[in-house]
């Protein structure tokens, strides 16, 4: 399907940037500044691309359509996991934001603690639930799905792409490769 082909692939960006979250926060228990604006950067890739660009399609194609196609087994799947995991990756970032901002005014360890915590809470929370998608949810609905419905999901998929500018894309990715740069994980 080629919307689950989009998803995967963005599941690959999305994990590059757990990389990077996680080099991030060793070098800062390795003696590094708090960089805050590239955690700023961090913050607004996660909410941009993770959640509105790709949890978007999850949650607004792929997902009700397997809700109502694929019965309890899953609506369970769904409903009482990804979606939960999609909310507790959001608390994380939510958290994280407010130790930076804390942080930021007034630099206290603690403060610096909260921001390692959350962030490698958000890393740990989805680098297992990008494994749960790729490996149970998409899959199942390749397979399960009937191909009227696969292609109305791919068309939605398609009409989302569209509607996201490449340029938007192309500066998630020009993040991604700076960072890793950076942290040299190229």
């Amino acid at each position: 399907m080629y919307s689950i082909d989009v998803m995967v692939e963005q599941h690959r960006n999305i994990s590059r940037m757990l990389r990077i979250i996680k080099a991030a926060c060793c070098s800062i228990l390795e003696g590094a500044d708090v960089d805050q604006a590239e955690f700023a950067d961090i913050v607004d890739f996660v909410r941009n691309y993770a959640d509105a660009h790709h949890h978007q399609r999850e949650e607004q194609v792929l997902f009700p359509e397997m809700i109502d196609k694929l019965g309890p087994l899953a609506n369970t799947i769904i409903t009482h996991g990804m979606l939960v995991e999609h909310d507790l990756g959001r608390a994380h970032i939510r958290s994280l934001n407010e130790a930076l901002k804390l942080y930021a005014e007034d630099p206290q360890t603690e403060y610096k603690l909260q921001i390692l915590t959350e962030a490698m809470g958000y890393v740990n929370r989805l680098q297992v639930h990008v494994e749960k998608e790729n490996n149970v949810v998409y899959p199942m609905a390749e397979r399960e799905l009937p191909a009227d419905v696969k292609e109305k999901i791919d068309a939605a998929a398609r009409d989302l792409e569209t509607e996201d500018s490449a340029s938007f894309t192309a500066q998630s990715l020009a993040l991604l490769d700076k960072l890793e740069a950076k942290y040299h994980l190229v």
